[in-house]
């Protein structure tokens, strides 16, 4: 089972479509889906919205969240651990509820999982704002010395894919709180923890959605955010071990004298 998780923050204008096109793209991949958003708190017409789809698609809407993207995030990947009965096989997949990043691209997230991947980073294009662009590409630099995730470029897209069984570790792991950074910044403390417990993981370029997204946070004060992070946690994913080395033809010869 695919747990599509989506976060929402006054997305009345656009929640509803981004939850019909998941609806669309899992019925094109053939695949059943459960959908499961979690409210943070919206003051506009977003639980009215969700209400409304409730009616017509498999949705859940979890209200009672912790407050923040922390607290949306543990609720949506507790939620989808509680339901599965087969968390090495079951995934969650998470997207913003803005339609920052089209659905169009959860197919290629998956297909990682299923090629062996325990986590599919999605890798938004980069913004138009030359602040957030730039923010965006020193976002790796900004995270040190906490945090490395070798062949990671975007941290803040928020939409992967994660095998349950490597949710299910960080969630044992992190019983408090699941994030200790808040706004944008926990995108980022989120990709690198599920980083460290997946065995396997893979950056996945996304197609473009239909809004900008995240307008409300300066550049400047997203780039301190992740600034703070980077020196107050530490998360390092170890490089993978390299390949053993294949003896020569003259070293192969010298052993077989030995033997």
């Amino acid at each position: 089972m695919i747990y599509v998780c989506v976060t929402a923050r006054n997305n009345a204008r656009t929640v509803g479509l981004l939850l019909w096109k998941i609806r669309q793209v899992f019925g094109q991949m053939n695949r059943e889906c459960q959908l499961l958003v979690a409210d943070d708190g919206s003051s506009d017409e977003t639980p009215d919205v969700l209400q409304r789809y409730q009616r017509a698609l498999p949705l859940t809407v979890l209200t009672r969240t912790r407050p923040g993207p922390g607290g949306c995030y543990a609720a949506l990947l507790e939620e989808a651990v509680r339901r599965s009965d087969r968390p090495r096989r079951d995934a969650a997949v998470l997207i913003p509820g803005d339609f920052s990043v089209s659905p169009d691209g959860l197919t290629d997230l998956l297909r990682r999982l299923e090629s062996g991947a325990d986590l599919a980073i999605g890798e938004a294009p980069l913004p138009r704002p030359w602040a957030r662009r730039l923010v965006r590409r020193l976002t790796p630099w900004l995270l040190r010395p906490g945090i490395r995730v070798p062949g990671v470029a975007d941290f803040l897209s928020g939409c992967l894919a994660v095998r349950l069984v490597a949710a299910r570790a960080v969630l044992r792991e992190r019983t408090e709180a699941l994030l200790d950074a808040d706004g944008t910044a926990g995108r980022a403390e989120l990709v690198a923890r599920l980083a460290g417990a997946a065995r396997q993981m893979a950056a996945v370029p996304l197609p473009a959605g239909a809004a900008e997204g995240l307008t409300s946070e300066s550049g400047f004060a997203l780039a301190l955010a992740l600034r703070g992070l980077g020196r107050s946690t530490h998360v390092e994913r170890p490089q993978p071990p390299a390949p053993a080395a294949q003896p020569t033809e003259a070293a192969a010869k010298r052993s077989s004298r030995v033997s």
